[in-house]
C-alpha cells in the first residue's frame, strides 16, 4: 500500500472521529475563551471587611476612612467585639477584619507604636493577599503620617521629614508580571498544558480506536504498514494541526488578554516542534496500551492537576518531593512549560532554554522507541494469529 493511501487513512481516522474533533478543536477554542474569564479583572478588588474599633477616637475613625478608601477593601460592617467580627469571617459574610485596639490614639501621641491587628480568609490566597495589602497600606500610611508629625514637632523641616521618616524605602517594580495579575501569572503556563492534554487525548484516541477494532476481530489498516511509517504520518498530521492552534494561543489569545509576548517567532517554533512531536508520540504509546477509548480521556484528565502543580510555576520545584519532581520530568508538559514561560514571558534567549529543548527531543526519542516496540509486537501477534487461523482452515 502506498504512502498516499496511508496519509488518507490517517486523515479519515482523525477527521471522522467526533471525539477527536471536539477535543482538539473544540477543547482548544473553548478553553481559550472560558478559562481566563473569571480572572479578567486580573486582581480581586473591594473585598468586604469588618472593623472592630475598640478605641473610637478621631484618629481611629480616620484610619477606618483610610482603609475604606483603598481600592483593595471596602468596610461593610462595624462589630462591637472581636468575637462578633470573627463569627462574620467564619460565616464568610466578610473576607477580612481590622481590629483597632484600645488607647490607639493615646499610644500614638506618646510615641508608642500601637498594635493594629488584621486578618483575612486564607482559603483563597488572592483574596487574602488583597485584604492584607489594603489594610497594610492604610495602616502604613497613617503610621508614616504620625512619624512626620512628630519629626516636624521636633524641629525638622517638613519636606525633609516627609522624605526621611523611614530608614528604608521600597520601590517595587514587577519584572515578569507587569500587571501583577492572575492572567499574566497562570494563563501562559496553563495554555501550554491545555495544548499538551488535548493533543495527548487526540493522538491516543486514534490508537485506542484501532485497539477496539482488533478486539472485535477486525484487522485495522495499521497492520498493512511498517510501524515507522504509521508513526511518521500520524506525528506529521497532528503537528500540522497543532501548529496553527499553538500560534492562536501564543498570538491572538495572548494579545486579547494583554499577556506579554517577548519571544522571537523562530524561537517559539523551535520550541514548539519538539513539544508537539513528543506529546503526539506519548499519545501513540498511550493509545497502544489502553484497551478502550473512554479510558484515554479519564487517564489524561486525572493527570492534569498533578502536572500543573509539579511543573514548577505554581509550587516551587525546591519544595516538591524529589520522587514527584523526577516523575514530572518524563512528561513533555514540564520542560515545555518552563521553556515557553522563560522565552515568551521572561524574555530569555534560546540558549538559556536549550536544555529544555534537548529534554523535549530526548522524550520524543524515548517515546518513539516505545511506540515502535509496541506496534511491532502487535503486528507480530497479529501475523501469528493469522497464520494459526490459516493452518486451522487448511486442516479443516
Amino acid at each position: 500500500m502506498s504512502w498516499r493511501e496511508l496519509v488518507l487513512h490517517e486523515f479519515k481516522a482523525i477527521f471522522t472521529n467526533p471525539a477527536i474533533l471536539f477535543t482538539v478543536f473544540g477543547g482548544v477554542l473553548i478553553y481559550s475563551l472560558i478559562y481566563p474569564l473569571p480572572y479578567a479583572n486580573q486582581l480581586p478588588r473591594e473585598q468586604h471587611i469588618a472593623v472592630v474599633n475598640l478605641d473610637n477616637s478621631a484618629m481611629s475613625r480616620e484610619l477606618v476612612r483610610m482603609v475604606d478608601a483603598t481600592p483593595q477593601v471596602q468596610v461593610m460592617r462595624t462589630a462591637s467585639s472581636l468575637d462578633e467580627a470573627k463569627q462574620w469571617l467564619l460565616n464568610q459574610e466578610v473576607q477580612g477584619m481590622l481590629v483597632i485596639p484600645e488607647h490607639f490614639y493615646r499610644d500614638l501621641l506618646l510615641g508608642t507604636s500601637p498594635t493594629v491587628a488584621f486578618a483575612g480568609d486564607a482559603a483563597l490566597f488572592l483574596v487574602y493577599g488583597t485584604v492584607v495589602e489594603g489594610l497594610a497600606t492604610a495602616t502604613g500610611t497613617l503610621s508614616a503620617k504620625a512619624k512626620v508629625v512628630r519629626m516636624v514637632a521636633a524641629g525638622n523641616n517638613l519636606t525633609l521629614a516627609s522624605e526621611q521618616y523611614a530608614p528604608l524605602k521600597l520601590n517595587m517594580l514587577p519584572v515578569f508580571n507587569p500587571t501583577m495579575g492572575y492572567i499574566n501569572y497562570i494563563v501562559p503556563a496553563v495554555f501550554v498544558l491545555i495544548l499538551h492534554q488535548t493533543l495527548l487525548i487526540g493522538s491516543a484516541l486514534v490508537g485506542a480506536a484501532h485497539q477496539e477494532s482488533r478486539q472485535r476481530g477486525e484487522i485495522p489498516y495499521t497492520m498493512a504498514y511498517a510501524p515507522w511509517k504509521m508513526i511518521m504520518v500520524r506525528v506529521s498530521w497532528f503537528t500540522l494541526i497543532y501548529l496553527p492552534l499553538t500560534a492562536y494561543y501564543f498570538g491572538l489569545s495572548f494579545e486579547s488578554y494583554g499577556i506579554s509576548r517577548l519571544a522571537q517567532i523562530g524561537d517559539l517554533i523551535a520550541m514548539t516542534l519538539p513539544f508537539l512531536v513528543a506529546v503526539t508520540l506519548l499519545g501513540i504509546v498511550l493509545g497502544e496500551l489502553v484497551p478502550r477509548k473512554e479510558l484515554v480521556t479519564v487517564i489524561v484528565l486525572l493527570s492534569s492537576l498533578p502536572l500543573v502543580f509539579s511543573a514548577g510555576f505554581v509550587w516551587p520545584v525546591s519544595a516538591l518531593p524529589e520522587p514527584v519532581n523526577w516523575l514530572a520530568q518524563w512528561f513533555p508538559s514540564t520542560p515545555a512549560i518552563n521553556g515557553f514561560l522563560r522565552l515568551n514571558q521572561m524574555g530569555a534567549s534560546f540558549a538559556q532554554v536549550g536544555h529544555w529543548w534537548i529534554h523535549l527531543w530526548g522524550l520524543a526519542g524515548l517515546y518513539l522507541c516505545i511506540a515502535l516496540g509496541l506496534m511491532l509486537r502487535k503486528q507480530k501477534l497479529q501475523q501469528r494469529h493469522s497464520s494459526a487461523s490459516a493452518i486451522e482452515n487448511r486442516v479443516e
